[in-house]
């Protein structure tokens, strides 16, 4: 795989700081991965002129973010990126959309500005990117191509277990833990709780440790040791 390029590096630098907090030799792991995202991937333009460098470099970063813990995971069956400029509307479900995935078309979607202000608001637990992200994580794990299975069954059905008791907590107004979305389903409960693991390491793992630390193993990663690691 060749060196990241330096256009994408830039943009890295400037912008990314789980990509920045990381010891040099973290670094370079990361940008392999980046390069390879941003040349598997066809990125597709949604009412904006063209996809920029910058957007495939942070688009693919958020990716690498969530998937850093896997080698060769690389949401292999999620081959396209559309990228709208704001919330779209889908003919679907005839509803506003800030992002979705779509597993029978491998196809990821991301309102540009939502994907911008979850970066620029690091710890308010909301960050469309890494959400969409987890989506396609959770389907990438159940759909059988080279990167299927790879989660930890033991911890897998532990983290069923444990969501399922802190959805009822938060059903039933016990527990404020994660915003109201998660309670949408077990789906969202994991997109929120990532959003959370990542913006708020600290908080998550003070409050539910057991939770947190059944996500990193499932992550196989810990924000909280990871920039510490060489």
């Amino acid at each position: 795989m060749l060196p990241l390029r330096s256009k994408y590096k830039t943009v890295l630098n400037k912008y990314f700081d789980y990509y920045k907090k990381l010891s040099s030799s973290n670094k370079k792991s990361f940008e392999r991965k980046v390069q390879y995202f941003i040349i598997a991937k066809t990125f597709v333009a949604r009412n904006i002129p063209e996809v920029t460098d910058e957007m495939k470099a942070l688009i693919a970063a958020s990716a690498v973010q969530l998937t850093f813990g896997y080698r060769r995971v690389i949401l292999s069956h999620f081959t396209k990126i559309l990228v709208y400029p704001d919330d779209y509307y889908s003919t679907i479900n005839k509803k506003y959309h800030k992002g979705e995935v779509n597993p029978a078309f491998g196809i990821i979607v991301l309102s540009w500005k939502s994907f911008v202000e979850g970066y620029i608001n690091a710890h308010d637990s909301r960050n469309l990117g890494l959400h969409e992200m987890a989506h396609a994580l959770r389907f990438e794990n159940r759909i059988r191509n080279e990167d299927y299975n790879f989660f930890d069954p033991y911890l897998l059905d532990k983290w069923k277990d444990l969501s399922t008791i802190e959805r009822e907590k938060m059903e039933n107004g016990t527990s404020t833990f994660l915003r109201d979305y998660a309670m949408t389903d077990r789906e969202e409960f994991f997109a929120a709780a990532v959003e959370h693991f990542f913006e708020n390491p600290e908080k998550f793992n003070q409050e539910r440790p057991e939770l947190y630390h059944t996500l990193s193993g499932l992550l196989r990663q810990d924000p909280l040791q990871l920039f510490n690691m060489g």
